[in-house]
């Protein structure tokens, strides 16, 4: 028999659920709405319910690297559960698509790498909500406190000395069409520009760049299955490599992420130190 999920339906949700099917389950048991926006656009208006969390609130606090996440679990846990996620809950995430540098995917990817397994983003997100007129509210929430235990997903994850270990095998010249390695950046950043806190410019040798905001339709909500499969065929990817993706602090990174998987590419990690980390370790090879 399949299962009833969260919204009503049978079977398995799919990784982005609708402006029109959020707003008819609002008010359902068990459903937390995270807002990824800033505190103060989120207190101007926000989806009716909603609570509010920004990516960098479970960064690393004592690392100059703002794509690592607190290494404390406790203190993960701790944030999740004053926001109201437990384990049991379902989860959608949403944010401005067209402003947001992928951080609803990187709030998506944190919740599954701890172990959530009801997390979605919202197709459109703000942009398409706000357009369509649909029940929003404003002020700040009021979280109700739940219970969050983590169980870390490894597969997830990239960090820098198995990053490093695979870049120098592939310098070497070993075969390893097994794997791919993605920047998110933009194409500028790829080739070499600098911003702020950026010692070295250019990518990860190897690297290709597919920059994270070519997915999106002109309503903000995601470009189809068919559509997204064809821009990562351009670029050669099949369904059974294993996809390393990166960027500069693991947030964008964390969107190509969701997108892919969205697109049916299961065997996907995110490099969360991503190249605030790589471009300040002298020892580690770079192309531009």
């Amino acid at each position: 028999m399949n299962k009833v999920d969260a919204f009503g339906g049978y079977g398995m949700p799919s990784l982005f659920v609708s402006t029109d099917e959020l707003e008819k389950n609002l008010e359902l048991p068990g459903l937390v709405v995270v807002d990824v926006r800033p505190k103060l656009e989120f207190a101007t208006g926000h989806i009716f319910g909603a609570v509010q969390t920004e990516w960098r609130d479970f960064s690393d606090p004592d690392s100059d690297i703002k794509g690592l996440l607190n290494p404390q679990m406790s203190c993960l846990e701790e944030k999740l559960s004053a926001l109201g996620i437990g384990n049991e809950n379902r989860v959608v995430v949403y944010t401005d698509p067209f402003d947001s540098w992928g951080s609803e995917g990187r709030i998506y990817w944190m919740l599954s790498y701890l172990g959530h397994q009801n997390v979605q983003v919202l197709d459109g997100g703000w942009v398409k909500w706000k357009r369509e007129g649909r029940k929003t509210e404003m002020g700040f929430a009021r979280p109700t406190s739940a219970v969050f235990k983590s169980s870390v997903r490894p597969e997830l994850i990239v960090l820098k000395d198995e990053m490093k270990n695979l870049i120098n095998s592939r310098v070497e010249g070993a075969c390893l069409e097994s794997h791919a390695v993605i920047d998110a950046r933009s194409p500028k950043e790829y080739n070499g520009a600098m911003g702020p806190g950026i010692p070295r410019g250019g990518h990860v040798p190897s690297a290709i760049n597919i920059p994270w905001d070519r997915f999106f339709n002109e309503d903000a909500s995601i470009k189809s299955h068919e559509d997204l499969q064809g821009i990562f065929r351009e670029h050669n990817l099949t369904d059974d490599q294993e996809i390393i993706c990166y960027c500069t602090g693991g947030v964008r990174s964390a969107w190509l992420l969701t997108v892919l998987q969205f697109a049916g590419y299961m065997k996907v990690r995110n490099y969360t130190g991503s190249w605030w980390e790589w471009s300040r370790d002298s020892s580690l090879p770079i192309e531009t």
